[in-house]
């Protein structure tokens, strides 16, 4: 069977052809950074813009590169939600209108859900398991019993982790995207020089909250600005940053292991790429000798193979999933679990 996956749900317009489970042929994505970066975040309309001006030309690429036609095509995996609408509906109404055409069933995937399944691109986890869902959208701890069988355990109550990670880098003059670049010159600097707050919310909850630190590094860098405290470099700013944002969802992830009898955990999405959240996550795991499991970088941003792995298994699964052409829509608040 050869999957197209399309994903547009946000800045990057996304194509892959996955034949069967895991045998990725392509994974073509159109990067929007340039466009958005001047303005230090994603605009939603020239997002949407990009995407159509693009997706019908990273569909193509993508089928040149996995050496096959449109017409091989068994079946498509779009993705239908959360994201930015303007987007959404461009990925949405391509692979409607495709899958019309030519006659093929079309899965409709929830974003979220594509996260969680990119690890079987390269290892068939065994169930159940713990996964966090990390990135500039999310900060989600799932329970995941089976294919299409997810339970949220908790979620941020304002911002998640990876605007985090752009706000506190434009505090510190960098543009966006500001994770790859607060990670960068965390390395060069002291986490113990200031320690930044944790919000690990009352005694039972698995939620997440990364307002208040944010609040105070924007506090902390303004004082250092008038000499009010101690002066610490960017690196080390940066490195007391990161260092309270992989505390907090390291111990999250071995709390919610504990709450729920398991041992095996599987981090995922666009910050799951960080390296300090990928040591401090897998040393926390092999001291009580669990077993943690990442994406490659390149399968937790965003892309198309992830969703046309999610694709797969929701065909394979659940059958009656397969999507009213005329009815199918996106939505920029799909729940999941």
């Amino acid at each position: 069977m050869l999957i197209l996956g399309l994903e547009t749900s946000c800045d990057d317009t996304a194509a892959a052809v996955l034949q069967g489970r895991n045998s990725l042929l392509s994974n073509v994505i159109n990067d929007q950074t340039n466009i958005h970066s001047k303005f230090g975040g994603i605009v939603p309309e020239l997002a949407g813009r990009s995407h159509i001006d693009q997706v019908h030309r990273v569909i193509n690429q993508s089928l040149q590169s996995a050496h096959v036609k449109l017409k091989d095509i068994d079946l498509i995996a779009v993705t239908i939600g959360p994201g930015l609408i303007g987007s959404l509906l461009v990925g949405v109404n391509a692979a409607k209108g495709i899958a019309y055409g030519l006659g093929i069933p079309l899965i409709g995937v929830n974003h979220l859900e594509g996260h969680l399944l990119a690890i079987y691109l390269q290892k068939q986890v065994e169930f159940p398991f713990i996964s966090l869902v990390v990135s500039g959208g999310h900060t989600d701890l799932y329970r995941v019993d089976h294919f299409g069988k997810y339970k949220i355990l908790g979620r941020t109550r304002d911002d998640a982790a990876g605007e985090s990670f752009d706000k506190v880098a434009k505090m510190l003059g960098h543009k966006y995207p500001g994770g790859p670049k607060i990670e960068k010159i965390a390395k060069d600097g002291n986490p113990n020089a200031h320690k930044f707050p944790r919000a690990y919310l009352d005694n039972n909850s698995l939620d997440f909250s990364f307002s208040g630190l944010k609040t105070s590094v924007k506090t902390f860098i303004q004082n250092r600005e008038h000499g009010k405290s101690i002066y610490l470099t960017d690196n080390d700013i940066a490195a007391g940053f990161q260092e309270s944002v992989v505390e907090v969802l390291s111990n999250k992830i071995i709390k919610a292991c504990k709450k729920e009898n398991l041992t095996r955990v599987v981090v995922t999405g666009g910050v799951a790429a960080n390296g300090a959240l990928r040591k401090a996550v897998k040393s926390a795991c092999d001291n009580l000798s669990y077993e943690a499991y990442f994406p490659d970088p390149v399968y937790c941003t965003d892309n198309a193979a992830m969703i046309a792995c999610a694709g797969y298994h929701r065909y394979k699964f659940s059958p009656d999933s397969k999507a009213d052409l005329l009815n199918l829509d996106a939505s920029t608040s799909s729940i999941l679990g």
